[in-house]
């Protein structure tokens, strides 16, 4: 991070006022503020490149500090009111005006508290003092991105830098921080249960900024991209949106912004490379294998979307390019391998190798962690591997083989096996034993993660939390469910942990998982039943928790054979 310009001036002796301007991950990122003090200032101290002033009414720097002076001689707190906007140094004056008007710190607290409960009490959970911890922190992580970046106004910084990139967001409101690489496998798809009303505004800051860009956000920090990891996955957000039938959103609009966004060339996105050879040569576009299954992803919601509004030519063509991963399924080594742009497997092959954010085959992974990312068509992956028998096999060599690489890198943690529930590639994979008949697997290893992978201390997490992507899948599986396909409103079964969750899905519904189990050991499910009825099948719909009711489920400690 490089500071291009800084400025602190004092304005009276109750406030001070500046900016910051910074260039690096995210290439400008304006920091205006506003700071009003409960104590008048006596006198200050600025520094710029270790030069000194005192007593100074204003400092311009790209390196200072400020410390202010005050008499607090009469035992009352100094208290601060600090007000941020990305856009001006007015608009965190309104913020202030806005937000915050009164001087009652303790007042202050009580509100955020209420506020915070508010939004943690949207599930209700019977467990012990630990998975509560556990839990609430993980829903917390989960709820504090995107970030809001428009003003009280709706003034918003937007991401092409002319000298009126200052937009009105039109009265709603404009958020940023889109971590969509990881937060489009989980945690959308759990703002579209509990957020519904910001999961559409998530999606308005979306195709703000393909207005602005001609293509939807890849990763989208303080309302520009960095583009730092591949696909595009604020596609399957948007689909899933529409799916699920979120209020405010516009369709059409919505369609434009994601079918250019597959048509029209960016970074890590060479479209008439993908639509020439069918897949992605690594010697053209390096972390090809990643790129080739993520974007067969996103081609299918394309497809959905088009099919669902009737555009019957663009599902055919979109269609077709979601199967462009079969083009780069090796028979012979039994994984997916990268190809040169003549059609050659490109050797040598370790499917052990880990690759990094180029320079290798694979994303933050290796083949095998990348060899399950077909959450879109894994009948057709179960028949590419062999049917049934030979996908469980492989699903069981994945969970057990322990050898690692030389080439293992820092994106690997938190293993069983091949597994890395470290980083997100790997985490729909325990569900996938749904698919090949095997449900009580899932099962295992969804309770095995849960227990293990997760705990109460500074280190509770097995790797980043990737802007609560880590804390939404133990949200999800320790609720019982999870979204293998986070765009097609099927959540797959796995172990519930607690004795009994409620999820405020809105309109006065509750949804409810509750469990019989008599000890720890009982995390397989023996027969369910939904609203009374018995249930038999592996997964539940986005539709049948909206309309609330109660999922019981029976365990017990050895396997059976329901969900099969």
């Amino acid at each position: 991070t490089q500071i291009v310009k800084s400025q602190v001036r004092v304005v009276d002796p109750y406030i001070v006022e500046g900016y910051r301007v910074i260039t690096g991950w995210a290439r400008l990122r304006k920091v205006y503020f506003r700071i009003e003090f409960s104590k008048p200032i006596l006198g200050n101290q600025m520094t710029d490149h270790g030069t000194v002033y005192k007593d100074i009414p204003v400092l311009n720097s790209t390196s200072m500090k400020a410390v202010f002076t005050f008499d607090v001689s009469d035992g009352k707190p100094l208290l601060a009111k600090i007000a941020l906007s990305p856009v001006s140094i007015e608009n965190a004056r309104q913020n202030m005006s806005v937000e915050l008007k009164h001087w009652d710190f303790d007042q202050t607290v009580i509100n955020a508290d209420e506020k915070w409960n508010d939004e943690l009490s949207k599930i209700q959970i019977e467990a012990n003092d630990i998975q509560k911890e556990i839990f609430y922190t993980s829903l917390y992580h989960a709820f504090i991105q995107p970030n809001l970046i428009s003003d009280v106004n709706g003034d918003y910084m937007a991401s092409d830098f002319t000298t009126k990139n200052v937009r009105d967001s039109g009265g709603g409101a404009h958020f940023s921080t889109f971590s969509l690489w990881d937060t489009y496998r989980a945690a959308h798809p759990l703002y579209t249960l509990l957020q519904p009303q910001l999961t559409a505004d998530f999606v308005k800051s979306m195709l703000r900024q393909y207005n602005t860009d001609g293509h939807l956000p890849v990763w989208q920090i303080w309302g520009q991209d960095n583009y730092c990891m591949i696909g595009n996955h604020a596609i399957p957000v948007i689909v899933d949106a529409i799916n699920k039938k979120i209020k405010g959103v516009d369709t059409e609009k919505a369609y434009e912004a994601i079918k250019n966004s597959s048509i029209i060339e960016h970074t890590n996105s060479p479209f008439k490379v993908w639509e020439k050879y069918h897949y992605m040569p690594e010697n053209i576009q390096s972390q090809s294998v990643s790129i080739t299954l993520e974007m067969s992803f996103n081609d299918w919601c394309v497809a959905q979307l088009a099919k669902k509004l009737g555009k019957e030519d663009d599902y055919k063509r979109f269609i077709e390019r979601s199967k462009f991963y079969r083009n780069l399924y090796n028979e012979k080594t039994h994984f997916f391998q990268s190809k040169d742009d003549k059609g050659n497997w490109i050797e040598p092959f370790n499917p052990l190798a880990y690759g990094g954010n180029g320079g290798a085959p694979f994303t933050e992974g290796n083949a095998w962690q990348y060899y399950w990312y077909v959450p879109h068509d894994i009948q057709d992956l179960i028949m590419l591997t062999g049917g049934k028998k030979a996908f469980l096999d492989k699903l069981d060599t994945f969970f057990t083989l322990d050898e690692h690489d030389e080439y293992v890198n820092n994106n690997a943690s938190g293993f069983i096996g091949q597994y890395a529930h470290g980083n997100e590639p790997s985490h729909h994979v325990v569900y996938l034993y749904n698919y090949g008949g095997q449900p009580h697997k899932a099962q295992y290893y969804s309770n095995k993660i849960l227990t293990e992978l997760y705990n109460n201390s500074s280190s509770g997490y097995a790797g980043n939390d990737d802007c609560g992507e880590m804390s939404v899948w133990y949200v999800f599986s320790s609720l019982g469910f999870y979204p293998v396909n986070p765009a097609n409103g099927i959540y797959d079964i796995g172990s519930p942990l607690f004795k009994k969750a409620s999820i405020n899905v809105g309109n006065g519904n509750f949804f409810s998982v509750v469990t019989d189990k008599k000890t720890d050991k009982d995390i397989y499910i023996q027969s369910v039943t939904l609203n009374g009825e018995k249930y038999n099948k592996p997964h539940i719909t986005h539709e049948d928790i909206l309309r609330g009711g109660v999922m019981k489920l029976k365990m017990g400690s050895k396997p059976s054979k329901w969900g099969i």
